[in-house]
């Protein structure tokens, strides 16, 4: 939590992040993925993980009710629209990433 602000809040690239747990299945599943994501978007995004467990003051503050979650982050806020819970593939995080960054 105390490294959100820095990392996220006031990175100059757009940054996804990945709330995540590790007793989640789905997430085990999620991320590889998000890892596939990290380098091949490196340089126009950068990729951020929080372990909800060690972070319940965001687990509140951005009303995470499932997981994994994935929230596009740019300029200090949440992009609308950005939010998708559960698993995804990689060609949906492909096609995701894709749209928000071109917008």
């Amino acid at each position: 939590e105390d490294e959100f602000e820095a990392a996220v809040l006031k990175s100059e690239l757009p940054v996804l992040v990945d709330f995540w747990a590790e007793w989640c299945g789905p997430c085990k599943l999620v991320a590889p993925v998000v890892d596939w994501a990290s380098e091949e978007y490196a340089g126009k995004l950068e990729v951020y993980k929080v372990d909800t467990d060690k972070s319940p003051g965001l687990v509140e503050k951005y009303k995470l009710y499932g997981l994994p979650t994935l929230v596009m982050f740019k300029n200090g806020g949440i992009v609308s629209e950005s939010r998708r819970e559960g698993a995804i593939t990689k060609a949906k995080i492909k096609s995701y990433l894709d749209d928000f960054l071109q917008s």
